[in-house]
């Protein structure tokens, strides 16, 4: 049996951190607010790509520590932190030999903030997942998301249409063979033993694709559970929908219970059954995941304890997101509220 199957279950509660060159901006683009989801602003606005990496050449968090967050995860009773290691606009926040388009090669702050979570979260005891945005990348011409080229709420478009807007010629195979899959190698192979791979939005991606990564991540981390973001029935626990937190417990318990194994992975209605029982509801302290300045929508330690507790009774993790600024420190009212609710969680 897979040890992380049980200290999954057992876990309950994780923080999940969006960190990256969004965060300079903080939910704003001269002089305009961006969508709730602040990570996003590049495709809200659609920041040319040369003007969005110049955020790079001015990326120093001094105040950055990972220390510092992964002590707060423990102190608000957290057992697993999934830190966003490239996000949609294509910026790592290691050090990949894959593209240079990344924390250490193309910043002045020059240091690898994964590899340092990685390390934090082993000396004080937390397990450590990997988000990685595995068919979105606006820094690619051939990044994903051009076969569902509408609008959403948070973006501009799914892939990057200002700066490539011809969709006839792009090809996603070329992004997943050059960067995304040696860059999963990378993540499964450079910093130790992974709890989590975390994917997400997967438009283009086809159902090969979908399974060379999810064997690619077996191989390297046999222990590490795959989300079910990853796409196409590949995965060992189903992520819900972002906020979602299902009230309706018999509801809950009948679905659930559905076999995984006889539905072939499969959507039923909009549900995805799991495998293992495993179940995680990735959720926000406001509205947005990435910081935004202006976004001071935040819920009560009440609220969180509550929902906590919720999760809890139907057996699925609460994982909590947090959102530094630019300077790499993580909003005092995402502090307060995360120990408070502790407190209250008891």
């Amino acid at each position: 049996m897979n040890p992380n199957i049980a200290y999954f279950k057992n876990a309950g509660y994780g923080m999940m951190m969006h960190f990256g060159l969004y965060s300079m901006l903080a939910g704003e683009y001269r002089g305009q607010k961006s969508s709730d989801y602040a990570e996003w602003i590049g495709s809200y606005f659609g920041i040319p790509i040369k003007e969005y990496e110049a955020l790079a050449a001015a990326f120093d968090p001094i105040y950055f520590d990972a220390e510092e967050i992964v002590k707060l995860a423990r102190d608000a009773g957290m057992q697993y932190l999934v830190v966003t290691t490239k996000h949609h606009d294509g910026f790592a926040l290691f050090h990949s030999k894959v593209d240079s388009y990344n924390v250490v090669d193309a910043t002045p702050f020059g240091r690898d903030i994964v590899g340092e979570l990685a390390a934090a979260c082993k000396k004080y005891g937390l397990k450590i997942g990997f988000y990685y945005s595995q068919d979105l990348d606006w820094h690619e011409y051939h990044g994903g998301g051009y076969l569902s080229r509408h609008i959403p709420c948070s973006g501009k478009s799914w892939d990057n249409s200002w700066d490539f807007p011809s969709v006839e010629d792009k090809e996603y195979s070329i992004c997943f063979e050059k960067k995304i899959l040696p860059q999963i190698e990378e993540l499964m192979s450079n910093y130790g033993d992974i709890f989590l791979a975390w994917f997400d939005v997967p438009m283009t991606i086809n159902a090969e694709q979908s399974r060379r990564i999810y064997e690619t991540v077996k191989r390297l981390q046999p222990n590490c559970l795959v989300n079910s973001r990853l796409g196409n029935g590949a995965y060992d626990y189903v992520s819900l929908g972002d906020n979602e937190i299902p009230r309706d417990k018999e509801t809950w318990e009948r679905m659930s219970k559905i076999d995984a194994d006889a539905v072939d992975y499969q959507d039923i209605g909009g549900f995805k059954p799991s495998k293992y029982g495993l179940y995680e509801s990735a959720c926000t302290l406001n509205r947005s995941w990435g910081f935004s300045y202006r976004d001071q929508n935040w819920i009560s330690p009440q609220t969180l304890a509550e929902n906590r507790r919720q999760l809890h009774t139907l057996g699925i993790n609460y994982l909590v997101n947090v959102g530094p600024d630019g300077l790499g420190r993580i909003p005092g009212p995402s502090i307060e509220i995360l120990l408070k609710a502790k407190e209250l969680y008891g």
